[in-house]
């Protein structure tokens, strides 16, 4: 009989898991976590600052100008919410499919999913230029006459594309913590804590009859949340795709986009975990380098898919016989942003090959390596769609250059200190792995092997 990997090593008891799942909430940081926390911040404070200054003085310290009207708020935007899809993907998808490898996973990439949302609702609102006037977007009774939203408008879509996404993940987030909260309170010491967790846990005693209520709406939050993560991505790539602009209006850019999204995704899940489990070790018995393969299966799978989709653009302008459409194809490739395209091609193509070997898909070195350059790949990608499309138009005299700024490179490093501050927080106040969830998978592969031997 085929022996099957165990999910979780170290022949933990459940005494130990429990232990083990919640030692970084009840222990004192470490100095690593203080470090890297620190360092998040203060790279935080330095993006609200940098908001700050772009919101007072005017959107024109960035680099949007005539003609590229679309830059790195729209670019940085489209990443962030494509690094939420993975965990969503996790979650629910494979929690239908009784995946049972995801249940170490799959809390923090619950959590990756929310954090990204938030980091990414942010830029269309300051891309707006009058983010004081953004209470516009939204459809409400209101006193200003006829003014409404247009409802055809894909930027609309994205409003409630993009809230609904957020508000279903973090629900499906937090009522999957529910159990693990209630241990964490019980464990508590310390009165002000057990009162909190105890809100958090919302009464909470594990009765068979909450059970069979919290698996309910565990399901049908997953079915809830399968079809979002093909609809948020899809209407994010109608933003350009219902344009008639050479680059853009294009019938393969929703699946081009969602399966862009789930590897950017999956990327930032394997440099988050393996982040985890240098600053928690305990962690490593539960992240195991096989739940990390697998991931690195779908990184590949989804990089030849992006990989196609590449190619396939280049096939269709030239078939379409529209000269405009042929000639941004062959500017992005040979055009002076031809730089940022082989990037992209590198980063996202080529790199993520590395992973036909076994060798290397299991080595945590190269695997954070690799997550790394498809991250700055895939947000290469929306750079050379929104700046290459826009930066020829279709008279020379409107041409020009993305006016790059420091401001521009200062609000995208900074949303990442905002990122990981929140992040960070989240692992040392909050269980990082389902505690419910691991348990019923302890003896997974062990149990296998015992059958193996009776045969």
């Amino acid at each position: 009989m085929l022996k099957r990997n165990q999910l979780v090593l170290g022949n933990k008891t459940l005494k130990d898991v429990t232990d083990d799942i919640c030692a970084p909430i009840e222990r004192v940081p470490s100095k690593e976590w203080m470090g890297l926390f620190l360092s998040a911040k203060g790279l935080f404070i330095f993006y609200i600052l940098t908001i700050a200054m772009v919101i007072s003085t005017g959107i024109g310290l960035l680099g949007v100008n005539h003609p590229v009207a679309w830059g790195t708020m729209i670019i940085t935007f489209v990443f962030w919410v494509g690094i939420g899809h993975a965990g969503t993907l996790i979650s629910a998808i494979l929690f239908l499919f009784r995946q049972k490898w995801r249940t170490s996973v799959a809390r923090s990439a619950e959590a990756m999913t929310v954090f990204a949302v938030a980091t990414a609702g942010i830029f269309p609102l300051i891309h707006t230029g009058r983010p004081w006037l953004d209470f516009w977007l939204f459809p409400y009774p209101n006193q200003r006459g006829p003014l409404w939203v247009n409802f055809r408008s894909p930027l609309l879509w994205d409003v409630f594309a993009v809230s609904t996404y957020a508000t279903v993940s973090s629900v499906f987030w937090i009522v999957g913590m529910i159990p693990d909260l209630a241990t964490v309170r019980d464990r508590a010491k310390n009165a002000i804590r057990k009162k909190i967790y105890g809100v958090l846990s919302m009464g909470w005693r594990g009765t068979a009859k909450q059970w069979s209520h919290f698996e309910m709406i565990y399901l049908v939050l997953a079915g809830l949340s399968t079809p979002l993560v093909l609809s948020v991505h899809t209407i994010v790539s109608f933003d350009f795709a219902v344009s008639g602009l050479p680059g853009w209006h294009t019938t393969i850019f929703p699946p081009y986009f969602v399966a862009g999204a789930i590897f950017s995704g999956f990327a930032m899940v394997i440099t988050l975990m393996t982040l985890v489990r240098i600053g928690f070790p305990q962690f490593k018995n539960y992240i195991t380098i096989d739940h990390m393969e697998v991931m690195n299966k779908i990184i590949m799978m989804t990089g030849l898919m992006v990989g196609y989709a590449y190619g396939s653009e280049f096939l269709i302008a030239w078939y379409s016989g529209n000269d405009y459409e042929r000639y941004v194809f062959m500017n992005r490739a040979m055009g002076p942003y031809a730089w940022s395209y082989w990037i992209m091609i590198c980063c996202n193509v080529v790199i993520p090959q590395l992973f036909w070997f076994k060798k290397f898909r299991r080595s945590i070195p190269v695997m954070f390596v690799v997550s790394i350059f498809v991250n700055i790949g895939m947000w290469f990608e929306r750079f050379v769609i929104t700046v290459t499309s826009l930066h020829r138009d279709f008279l020379p005299s409107n041409w020009g250059q993305y006016a790059w700024s420091m401001y521009d490179t200062a609000i995208l490093v900074g949303s990442f200190g905002m990122f990981f501050t929140i992040f960070l927080l989240y692992l040392r106040v909050l269980p990082a792995i389902s505690i419910a969830e691991v348990k019923p998978v302890l003896n997974v592969g062990r149990d296998d092997e015992h059958h193996g031997k009776g045969h």
